[in-house]
């Protein structure tokens, strides 16, 4: 069975239509094209404004001119990962994807249903002769995963609506009604390259296998970071001589590392010490990360690393700084409030750079957070610059829209109660309500696992229950 045969099949195809189209953050030329052409051919309103946001505006059906009107909302860019052994082209080639019991998948990268599937449901709207809607402003905003360049430029004055659905939520019985904010804490380091000591030999280590995925959502895991395993093999290893030659560890800012690829030079004894650790940290991860690899390999000895005195200052750094669940909120159950993820490590020609993204819904405790991960990094003389600050979604649990939801969601589905929460994640609803002050706001959206990593799916059952309710919600929206 093919991708596109599933039902809804309009939402299947249009996101299959949409997977053709490679749409990497900051790189949505593509994407931004294939939205502007597929509004002009439907023959509706079609805005891009000036950073690339797409607008695409269809009238209320027959019967509902009187109610109030409604901003779909989801992200055109996606999360361009792929498997170290996968053979794929982001650049070039459209999403492989495949059916897997009550899953789509992907052949070895991210599946782009983050946040294709809420753009494939909003193009089905728009599309649909047979659906009872309001008036319907379509947003398609770009750059969320890397910056939310998107929401924090949108050009103010071009959308009237007063109710906004952003579909972005990844749990088909969850209604998002806050999120998070974030901030970048980027670090640098010039170090001189040096000769290696004497007896050394060359090593590459890798570090895979690990299940990866996104840094907010699934922070609370306790999933293994593959900066900070790749760190505890290289840690207080001066009796050996260790020093690091290169490291490329990690991937994107808000995914958690799956892989860290690093060269170092040692004496022989190191191994020893190195397959003990291995096994040491591969016990620890048997349960959330079984698939872990940690592995060691002589190669052709190189002339020159950093300094025994620097790797010191490095690894000592790493190990310092913070990952995880830094704490849990006071006012809502088992959410997370801040957290940070170690991102991305880089050793290279004289360089030292980290990448770690900081997430809370208290604005004070993004700041603590932030300037805790920082702290490590100054010690070591290390040139620390905070970037990217985006504001979190405040909840409102008195919204009209919400009481639409929950009460329809209860009728359609054996008076089931959703869960009405915060997300420990960043959605663009806080930024979009200080462009559109006043919005009624909420996300929701089909069940989505793995997000951010190769091991992205989205639930078929999930989608068709989505689609009921996204269909029921419009039709039971608000007069104005």
């Amino acid at each position: 069975m093919n991708v596109r045969d599933l039902e809804p099949k309009a939402v299947w195809n249009h996101f299959s239509d949409l997977n053709e189209v490679p749409r990497p953050s900051k790189q949505e030329e593509r994407v931004i094209k294939f939205m502007q052409d597929f509004g002009a051919k439907l023959g509706l309103d079609t805005y891009t404004d000036a950073v690339g946001n797409v607008i695409i505006k269809k009238p209320a059906t027959s019967g509902m001119e009187d109610r109030q009107t409604v901003i779909m909302q989801s992200h055109l860019d996606m999360v361009h990962q792929k498997n170290a052994d996968t053979n794929f082209d982001f650049n070039t080639q459209g999403i492989e994807m495949y059916i897997d019991g009550d899953w789509v998948r992907a052949k070895g990268t991210t599946l782009g249903a983050d946040n294709g599937m809420g753009v494939a449901a909003i193009m089905a709207i728009l599309t649909s002769t047979n659906v009872s809607h309001p008036a319907i402003e379509a947003l398609f905003t770009i750059d969320e995963e890397t910056g939310m360049t998107g929401a924090m430029e949108l050009e103010k004055g071009k959308l009237d609506g007063t109710i906004l659905l952003n579909l972005d939520t990844e749990d088909d019985d969850e209604f998002s009604i806050g999120c998070a904010g974030g901030i970048d804490t980027n670090t640098s380091y010039d170090y001189t390259e040096v000769g290696i000591a004497s007896g050394s030999k060359t090593y590459k280590i890798v570090v895979n296998g690990l299940n990866g995925g996104h840094s907010g959502v699934q922070i609370n895991e306790e999933l293994g970071n593959a900066n900070k395993i790749m760190n505890r093999m290289m840690y207080n290893c001066e009796k050996f001589n260790l020093q690091i030659v290169s490291i490329n560890g990690g991937s994107l800012r808000n995914a958690i590392p799956r892989e860290s690829f690093a060269t170092v030079s040692a004496s022989p004894e190191y191994i020893t010490e190195f397959n003990k650790r291995a096994a040491d940290i591969k016990a620890e991860y048997t349960i959330q990360d079984s698939s872990l690899n940690i592995e060691i390999e002589a190669i052709d000895d190189t002339s020159k690393a950093m300094s025994l005195e620097d790797t010191k200052k490095v690894t000592t750094a790493i190990y310092a700084c913070y990952n995880g669940v830094f704490r849990y909120s006071r006012a809502i159950e088992g959410l997370v409030e801040t957290s940070t993820s170690f991102a991305r490590v880089i050793v290279k020609d004289g360089e030292f750079v980290t990448q770690s993204l900081q997430r809370s819904s208290v604005e004070s405790g993004k700041y603590d957070v932030a300037y805790t991960v920082a702290a490590p990094f100054h010690l070591m003389g290390a040139k620390v610059i905070h970037g990217g600050s985006y504001p979190g979604w405040s909840p409102n649990p008195t919204s009209p829209i919400l009481d639409v939801l929950v009460a329809k969601y209860k009728e359609l589905f054996n008076n089931e109660e959703p869960k009405v929460m915060a997300i420990h994640a960043g959605l663009e609803c806080g930024l979009l309500g200080e462009r559109y002050p006043g919005l009624d706001m909420i996300s929701f959206g089909p069940t989505i696992k793995g997000a951010h990593s190769p091991d992205e799916r989205c639930g078929i059952k999930s989608t068709a229950k989505f689609w009921k309710f996204l269909l029921a919600v419009l039709e039971s929206t608000p007069k104005k």
